[in-house]
């Protein structure tokens, strides 16, 4: 019988700070479809604040834009480059840009 136990929540982001040639650790989180502002996403920022952990500020919804750039092999940025989508996913990559300055 093992006695492995998972680590807990966070531990393993905890970890791996000790050690300075990792790079530094960013959480994101996607929210599902529905306004930014819902139950489950406060809860999961309530979750992430109880770390120390620096946690991107982007948030991206679950939509459609996304599945229907999946099936043709490309990304919003291609298929629909002024959608919400496609800001979101601009902000994102400003964002990580920022923090990886």
């Amino acid at each position: 019988m093992s006695s492995y136990a998972p680590p807990k929540p966070g531990e393993s982001f905890k970890e791996a700070s000790k050690y300075s040639h990792l790079q530094q650790i960013v959480v994101f989180c996607s929210k599902t479809a529905g306004p930014p502002n819902t139950a489950i996403g406060r809860d999961v920022a309530d979750a992430l604040a109880t770390y120390e952990l620096p946690v991107l500020k982007t948030t991206i919804a679950q939509r459609i834009a996304f599945a229907e750039a999946a099936t043709s092999g490309s990304t919003v940025l291609e298929t629909e480059p002024q959608s919400l989508a496609a800001r979101e996913i601009e902000a994102l990559v400003c964002e990580v840009l920022e923090v990886g300055a």
